[in-house]
Protein backbone atom coordinates (compact mmCIF):
# COMPACT_ATOMS: atom_id res chain seq x y z
CA UNK A 1 0.00 0.00 0.00
CA UNK A 2 2.82 2.20 0.91
CA UNK A 3 4.66 1.81 -2.25
CA UNK A 4 1.56 2.91 -4.80
CA UNK A 5 0.71 5.79 -2.59
CA UNK A 6 4.51 6.91 -3.09
CA UNK A 7 4.33 6.08 -6.93
CA UNK A 8 1.15 7.90 -8.01
CA UNK A 9 2.54 11.13 -5.77
CA UNK A 10 5.44 10.90 -8.20
CA UNK A 11 3.78 10.59 -11.04
CA UNK A 12 1.67 13.72 -10.51
CA UNK A 13 4.57 15.58 -9.45
CA UNK A 14 6.26 14.58 -12.91
CA UNK A 15 3.60 16.09 -14.88
CA UNK A 16 3.32 19.24 -13.16
CA UNK A 17 4.96 22.13 -15.63
CA UNK A 18 6.10 25.74 -14.29
CA UNK A 19 7.10 28.26 -16.30
CA UNK A 20 10.33 30.50 -15.81
CA UNK A 21 10.41 33.93 -16.68
CA UNK A 22 14.00 35.11 -17.45
CA UNK A 23 16.27 37.78 -18.40
CA UNK A 24 19.74 38.37 -19.84
CA UNK A 25 20.05 35.74 -22.28
CA UNK A 26 20.93 36.98 -26.05
CA UNK A 27 19.82 35.89 -28.92
CA UNK A 28 22.29 33.69 -30.93
CA UNK A 29 23.16 35.47 -34.35
CA UNK A 30 22.58 32.12 -35.86
CA UNK A 31 19.05 31.72 -34.47
CA UNK A 32 18.05 35.26 -35.00
CA UNK A 33 18.90 35.38 -38.60
CA UNK A 34 21.62 37.74 -37.95
CA UNK A 35 19.23 40.69 -37.27
CA UNK A 36 19.51 43.16 -34.43
CA UNK A 37 16.78 42.69 -31.87
CA UNK A 38 14.23 44.69 -31.52
CA UNK A 39 14.81 45.04 -28.04
CA UNK A 40 17.79 43.70 -25.83
CA UNK A 41 16.06 44.05 -22.44
CA UNK A 42 13.21 41.44 -23.20
CA UNK A 43 12.32 38.77 -21.13
CA UNK A 44 11.72 35.41 -22.27
CA UNK A 45 9.59 32.76 -20.84
CA UNK A 46 10.35 28.71 -20.77
CA UNK A 47 8.24 26.08 -19.82
CA UNK A 48 9.89 23.49 -17.60
CA UNK A 49 8.52 20.00 -16.26
CA UNK A 50 9.11 19.63 -12.75
CA UNK A 51 11.46 17.01 -12.74
CA UNK A 52 13.87 18.75 -14.97
CA UNK A 53 13.56 22.18 -12.84
CA UNK A 54 17.46 21.95 -11.65
CA UNK A 55 19.17 21.15 -14.97
CA UNK A 56 16.98 24.35 -15.97
CA UNK A 57 17.84 26.82 -13.94
CA UNK A 58 21.71 25.50 -14.09
CA UNK A 59 21.69 26.18 -18.07
CA UNK A 60 19.96 29.68 -17.70
CA UNK A 61 22.73 30.49 -15.05
CA UNK A 62 25.11 29.27 -17.76
CA UNK A 63 24.04 31.49 -20.15
CA UNK A 64 24.36 34.49 -18.51
CA UNK A 65 20.78 34.95 -17.51
CA UNK A 66 18.79 35.54 -14.44
CA UNK A 67 15.63 34.17 -13.12
CA UNK A 68 13.07 36.88 -12.88
CA UNK A 69 10.04 34.52 -11.23
CA UNK A 70 8.80 31.16 -11.22
CA UNK A 71 4.76 30.17 -11.36
CA UNK A 72 3.35 26.73 -12.19
CA UNK A 73 1.45 26.37 -15.25
CA UNK A 74 -2.45 26.18 -14.44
Amino acid sequence: MLGQRATSAASSADSRMFVYEVTGISQNEAISGQRPPVRSSQNQTFQVPFHRMNEEMRRITLLGGEIVSISPLL
